[in-house]
């Protein structure tokens, strides 16, 4: 990782919700949730909140562009927003709450012009992309309590993004779907049967139960990385085993009773795909053992990564 930093500010509605798709990234260094745009020093959240000083909720990130460029921060960043509402984020109005891409340098300002007009031209929207490029002006960091909500309160993190309808607004607009047709074409039977019918298949008679080589294991369905060889171990149970996974963000956790057993059911949240099933008897600090079809995955190799658009998991390796 080189130590040429530089720093992206967006607005996205609430910045609770716009810690976490950034802060799993590789090559992030900080996020940080605050106040910009606006004519008050040093505002309160109340204050933000009463629209009576012109700020936006913003996150700011410090982040390697040599591990994680500006322009993926940018497509990133278009994935949790409706960029064509102009009065504020789904269930949060106001003024507060609009979208904005603060530019901090010229080349970030071209880089964000080019994807608005992507995104305006991509025809995933009816209606005109209304979500601002300004200049980066003073950002005043919120108090304490807002920084990392998604960790210190996940549990109501996980019902404000759900309730607010940020969640379902994403799964609609901005993953990508297939129909249960195309599934059954694209997938073989034990593929199917296990990512859509919650299938287990055989111990040690699985492609991945003892792989080793480096690289990265992605869902089947939606493509979305998974899990790193990094993290994988032999359990001796015969499915592959990880520590943890790339991105928790990516990952459902479900009471799962059937059988007659009490688990913890492991799915791909874009797809909604059954991977397999988390434990607590696994070596890491966490204790966590993601117990993991093979059918659910497919590897990309570590010298494939830059090919096949994952390139900045290579620092994972590194």
């Amino acid at each position: 990782m080189s130590e040429q930093f530089e720093k992206a500010t967006f607005a996205g509605g609430c910045f609770w919700c716009m810690v976490q798709p950034f802060d799993e990234q590789p090559g992030i260094k900080e996020i940080v949730s605050g106040y910009t745009g606006g004519h008050k020093e040093n505002p309160t959240y109340e204050e933000v909140c009463s629209d009576t000083t012109g700020h936006y909720e913003a996150v700011q990130i410090t982040f390697d562009p040599e591990v994680f460029p500006y322009e993926k921060l940018l497509e990133l960043f278009w994935q949790q927003i409706d960029p064509t509402d102009e009065g504020g984020q789904f269930n949060d109005r106001g003024l507060s709450y609009r979208t904005a891409i603060f530019y901090h340098n010229e080349a970030q300002r071209e880089m964000a012009e080019e994807s608005k007009a992507q995104v305006a031209s991509s025809g995933r929207f009816q209606k005109p992309i209304v979500t601002a490029i300004l200049p980066a002006s003073t950002f005043y960091r919120a108090e304490e309590k807002h920084q990392d909500y998604y960790k210190k309160n996940s549990f109501h993190y996980n019902l404000y993004k759900e309730g607010s309808g940020r969640a379902r607004f994403i799964r609609e607009n901005w993953k990508k779907t297939k129909s249960e047709e195309d599934l059954r074409k694209e997938l073989t039977p034990i593929q199917y049967e296990v990512t859509r019918n919650n299938a287990t298949e055989p111990p040690f008679r699985n492609e991945f139960w003892n792989h080793t080589e480096e690289g990265i294991y992605v869902d089947i369905i939606s493509g979305e990385p998974l899990f790193s060889s990094s993290d994988k171990y032999d359990a001796g149970c015969g499915w592959p085993s990880f520590t943890q996974p790339i991105r928790r963000s990516e990952i459902d956790e479900k009471l799962d009773t059937s059988h007659g057993m009490r688990r913890i059911e492991v799915r791909g949240k874009t797809a909604d795909t059954h991977l397999g099933h988390v434990f607590d008897d696994g070596p890491g600090p966490d204790g966590a053992r993601y117990c993991i079809n093979s059918a659910a995955l497919r590897f990309v190799p570590k010298d494939k990564l830059e090919e096949e658009g994952y390139g900045e998991f290579l620092s994972l390796f590194m």
